[in-house]
């Protein structure tokens, strides 16, 4: 099969040809129709970001596409079906604390390398083997909207966030990171699943104003000043009410007062997930005043990626209109264009722009 290789960092993708995957027990094969192009893939495979990934490797997280071949233990999926491939790979010999792979982009530890050793190549290539269970059904799709089915890999990141902080409806949420990539999926996130109001500050005034545009009332943006405690006053403000549950998924450029002044504005009794980067670049550490979370009873959850379960929960979303995948807007490139495509998605990383590569 044709693929996109990586074979040092700081160099180019190679379009070569691998060969085809090979089934196992446990296993689908997939045809990949669209695999999404992250906006930071340049600083992964240049290595500035310094992930654990081995080379040489088929990068590319999450895709979407069609099984073309399952193992003797599926007993629902069959050849043909329509599939997400989640990149989220968890060993299976410890069911408390799971080692975990991003399929081609990262692994977690020397578990998850491991694992990565042998769950290697990820979606930028014409087949993938992954996990039985890392193929999530989405139902018949019209093979022209596979692009825009990508957008999956950068919703379901926020949505694992407020799973974990058990975010309910008709809540008050705060996003810290909304004007980014991530940050608008979290704010389309929190509405499709009941929140009555997301706070929404930052400091691009017009990508503030443009999530006001798409979502409506429901949507309080707030200019940030750059004063951590000035900030904490303004975002309260905005609120209608106490805020219920924070999510912070800045990057890694962001410094730590930026993170805490939002993590402050949280109600007592309140929940606080942390899915950014910050600190992964080095520098100081989140530092949060240890009587506050104990008399306010603040609860703190570290949220990497998401359950599961959580794909079909959001196929749920999509299909029951709750969440619109129109909002999205896919740029797509051929598999022997895949530099170009991950230099146009490092320059065009607005929100609810996507980059796609169709083999």
């Amino acid at each position: 099969m044709k693929a996109a290789v990586l074979n040092r960092f700081g160099s180019p993708l190679e379009i070569e040809q691998v060969e085809d995957p090979v089934l196992g027990t446990g296993e689908v094969i997939v045809d990949i129709v669209a695999a999404g192009v992250l906006s930071y893939a340049n600083e992964v495979f240049s290595g500035e970001r310094n992930y654990l990934l081995e080379l040489p490797v088929i990068p590319g997280t999450s895709g979407v596409g069609r099984v073309s071949a399952v193992g003797p233990d599926a007993t629902h999926l069959a050849i043909g079906d329509w599939v997400f491939c989640d990149p989220t790979v968890r060993s299976r010999d410890n069911a408390l604390a799971p080692d975990i792979t991003l399929q081609g982009l990262s692994a977690r530890g020397p578990g998850g390398l491991k694992l990565q050793q042998y769950f290697r190549h990820g979606s930028f290539a014409q087949r993938m083997r992954l996990p039985t269970e890392n193929a999530k059904p989405i139902g018949m799709i019209d093979p022209d909207d596979a692009a825009r089915w990508c957008a999956l890999g950068t919703l379901l990141v926020p949505y694992g966030g407020f799973l974990a902080a058990q975010l309910q409806p008709g809540e008050t949420v705060l996003v810290s990171g909304a004007t980014g990539r991530f940050g608008s999926a979290a704010v389309a996130v929190a509405l499709a699943m009941g929140a009555a109001a997301v706070v929404a500050p930052g400091r691009n005034e017009i990508m503030l104003a443009e999530l006001k545009r798409r979502f409506g009332a429901r949507v309080h943006p707030v200019r940030l000043s750059g004063s951590e405690s000035d900030d904490t006053e303004r975002m309260k403000r905005a609120a209608p009410g106490p805020i219920d549950c924070v999510l912070d998924i800045m990057p890694p450029s962001v410094t730590t007062d930026v993170v805490r002044s939002a993590v402050m504005t949280v109600r007592p009794y309140g929940r606080v997930a942390l899915m950014g980067g910050v600190g992964m670049l080095g520098g100081p550490g989140l530092e949060l005043p240890y009587p506050w979370i104990m008399r306010e009873c603040i609860t703190i959850y570290g949220v990497w990626m998401c359950p599961p379960t959580a794909a079909v929960k959001m196929v749920g979303l999509i299909r029951g209109g709750l969440l619109d995948l129109k909002q999205f807007e896919p740029t797509c490139f051929d598999l022997d264009h895949a530099n170009q495509a991950v230099a146009h998605a490092a320059a065009n990383n607005q929100p609810f722009k996507m980059t796609v590569i169709s083999p």
